[in-house]
């Protein structure tokens, strides 16, 4: 078992040991979704202070507006009835430091982790690669506001979502922990 595995599993079974959140509804008690990036520097619970069962909190590479993302925004609405979303990219994402040309080259050369330094990506193994990373749009960010208001445009318009809803654009700041309005987003 590998150090990790055994880590989780120990403090799953200590969470569980005082577990008392067995009778939450599965619908969000305040009724608001956050899409934001998987980031491990944001923890939306604390940012947008949440409990369990208060909100659902939707991760991703970055906190694109994916097809996937709105996938879960929409059955976040239609089934368990929020009513309002937010859109939450952050500083410092990974995201804007390569392009998807820069990632599908990485991809056709090798599948191993790559390595990033002063000068740029570099691949850390040698093949096999895949060229499919080409037809994948890797929804990388140049400019943090810009995505927040194209993701919210995209949100907004989308044809399976209701005009009624408010969707509030942020980007956290990863050094102060505060979340920043972004203008014409909001």
């Amino acid at each position: 078992m590998s150090s990790i595995l055994n880590e989780v599993l120990t403090a799953n079974q200590e969470y569980a040991e005082n577990f008392d959140k067995g009778d939450l509804p599965m619908p969000p008690g305040r009724h608001f979704a956050i899409l934001t990036c998987m980031d491990a520097r944001l923890d939306p619970a604390k940012y947008a202070g949440l409990s369990e069962g208060d909100a659902h909190v939707i991760r991703n590479a970055g906190g694109r507006a994916s097809d996937d993302a709105i996938r879960s925004l929409v059955i976040s609405y239609k089934l368990l009835g929020t009513r309002e979303w937010f859109v939450i990219h952050h500083t410092d994402c990974g995201m804007e430091t390569f392009t998807n040309e820069i990632i599908t080259d990485l991809l056709a050369s090798s599948l191993k982790t790559a390595s990033v330094d002063a000068s740029g990506w570099h691949d850390s193994g040698n093949g096999p690669g895949s060229t499919e990373g080409k037809y994948i749009n890797w929804l990388t960010i140049k400019d943090q506001a810009q995505s927040v208001r194209e993701d919210i445009a995209r949100i907004k318009s989308h044809p399976l979502v209701p005009s009624d809803i408010p969707v509030y654009g942020y980007i956290y700041d990863v050094k102060s922990g505060r979340l920043i309005a972004v203008p014409a987003a909001i």
